[in-house]
């Protein structure tokens, strides 16, 4: 109605300048009057938008006042709106946080979803790789409330967001990362540990949150965060703050990233996909000799066995050597096949699609670096952003012993309730290669798994993310029915491992279904996928 009025009292402006030249002064008693109206008009277009304001501000206020998680503390950080975001984003905050309050100059940079579903005490954390790359591709690509992937117009709802199930934290860390602040001092796993669970003790302060579960989500790289900062949170032995309960490691480096999750599997996995890689004969046969002259076939055959044949042994120091190193050799000439192809997916094709968190089109710049962008988000003004840290998140890189050995044994056995999933589309962090990390690791008594991997992955979950595009391309009746089987799962002692179908790096982006899915068995809301 105030729309409207507007446009008419808009309307009649336009008419009053003409009115001395219609009327001339025979009309001057009728130009009086159509002033009067107009003014009349105009206070009551003025009126009915300030009773429109009004009545926004108190829904506004209304809804605020439900906001569980808003107090004098956390108003600061409350997030009202975002650019390009239509409609109501809901209950958001985001903001820095120190890590340790005698020193703000170190933060840690955070935007916290509470659930759109029902109220649930417990905070789902999650974090992106790298090391030093934002868990803000995480929120806005992969689980967050709106989606912004790469070669979309603008974001949309997501339908399959972590926040309809649970209050998701995500976390730009270690320092170095995004929009966090301060000088670089971790040197291993341990210290990452130490500073995350001092600005999440911090954070939980801030926004009265105690006794909650907390429960772990990220994917590549924080296959090593998430076992170490959750050590940290289990030597803390404080279940009113560090209450662990789960994990969900996405296509995670959980043992020797660059030889046996990556090298030792790289030539099996090329020539099962080579009708997508495009690889000549004659190319394919050196990969092959080398494969076997370098001893990756044999340590296959030996070690991705079950039940595994024993403890692997040490990288050798070599295997990266110009000879040996088939993994960056493959990549090298599978970009020769195909300018635009992309280890973290390899059905990338020309030419590349705008991507709003690195590379956009160029009248559409890098969201995250955005000034308007910053000021809603709390960040702060002066920061560069980018996807991944142009600086070291180490002093000396990365110090730590992989996972497998002991930190993510005692995660899944304290929990029970760990899932390691991969993508059979991502050509960085490999099947086999996680396979191959897991038959190396003891956990609740025994090494690997005792039996080979089988069970299909059927998903019954209804298509919501894209239905209303089938619906209008006449394709309605998929939408209410089962994606199906999505891949392979196999569970014992506490880890259940799983193989996720058409998925590449970012598993929430490609498969968004089977990642909700493994979130749902984590938090405990199923009991088996």
């Amino acid at each position: 109605m105030a729309a409207r009025v507007l446009r008419l009292s808009l309307a009649l402006l336009a008419v009053s300048t003409l009115v001395p030249t219609v009327f001339g002064d025979v009309g001057n008693n009728r130009f009086i009057e159509i002033n009067r109206q107009l003014r009349k008009t105009k206070n009551d277009a003025k009126l009915a938008s300030q009773r429109l304001s009004l009545e926004e501000s108190a829904v506004a206020s209304s809804t605020k006042q439900q906001y569980r998680f808003l107090n004098n503390d956390t108003n600061k950080y409350l997030v009202n709106s975002l650019p390009l975001v239509k409609g109501d984003i809901g209950e958001m905050y985001s903001g820095n946080i120190p890590i340790n309050t005698k020193d703000p100059s170190r933060t840690l940079f955070f935007i916290f979803q509470p659930t759109v579903g029902p109220k649930v005490d417990e905070v789902t954390i999650w974090l992106n790789g790298g090391p030093g790359c934002s868990s803000l591709i995480g929120f806005f690509q992969e689980n967050g409330k709106f989606l912004y992937a790469p070669g979309m117009y603008e974001p949309i709802l997501n339908e399959y967001s972590y926040a309809n199930l649970t209050n998701v934290l995500w976390v730009e860390q270690p320092v170095g990362t995004g929009y966090s602040t301060g000088k670089v001092t971790a040197r291993n796993e341990a210290d990452v540990g130490r500073d995350f669970a001092d600005f999440f003790l911090n954070f939980q302060k801030t926004f009265g949150i105690k006794k909650f579960k907390i429960y772990f989500t990220g994917e590549s790289y924080a296959g090593m965060y998430i076992p170490h900062i959750a050590n940290e949170f289990l030597d803390r032995n404080n279940t009113d703050h560090f209450d662990v309960g789960g994990a969900l490691i996405i296509d995670p480096c959980i043992g020797d990233c660059d030889y046996s999750q990556v090298t030792v599997p790289a030539v099996p996995y090329i020539q099962k996909n080579n009708l997508i890689l495009g690889l000549n004969d004659t190319y394919l046969a050196q990969l092959v000799a080398q494969d076997q002259k370098c001893g990756f076939a044999d340590y296959r055959k030996k070690y991705l066995v079950f039940p595994p044949s024993g403890r692997q042994p040490p990288t050798p120091k070599d295997f990266d050597s110009d000879a040996c190193d088939l993994w960056s050799a493959s990549v090298e000439e599978i970009l020769r096949v195909n300018p635009c192809a992309s280890v973290y997916n390899i059905l990338e094709q020309c030419p590349y699609k705008s991507n709003i968190m690195s590379d956009p089109y160029p009248d559409n710049p890098i969201y995250f670096a955005r000034a308007d962008v910053k000021e809603a988000l709390h960040a702060p003004a002066e920061q560069d952003w980018s996807q991944c840290a142009s600086r070291e998140v180490f002093v000396d890189g990365d110090q730590s012993l992989p996972p497998n050995q002991k930190v993510l044994p005692r995660l899944i056995e304290h929990t029970n309730r760990v899932v390691v999933t991969n993508g059979d589309l991502d050509y960085r962090i490999l099947n086999d290669g996680v396979l191959l990390a897991i038959q190396n690791m003891t956990w609740n008594g025994k090494m690997g798994f005792q039996a080979e991997p089988s069970q299909p992955v059927v998903l019954n979950l209804p298509l919501l993310q894209w239905a209303d595009s089938d619906a209008a391309a006449g394709n309605s009746e998929l939408t209410d029915g089962p994606q199906g089987t999505m891949g392979t799962q196999h569970y014992e002692r506490g880890l259940l491992w799983v193989r996720a179908n058409g998925a590449g790096h970012e598993q929430p982006l490609y498969q968004p279904r089977m990642s909700y899915r493994q979130l749902q068995y984590v938090l405990g809301r199923i009991d088996k996928l």
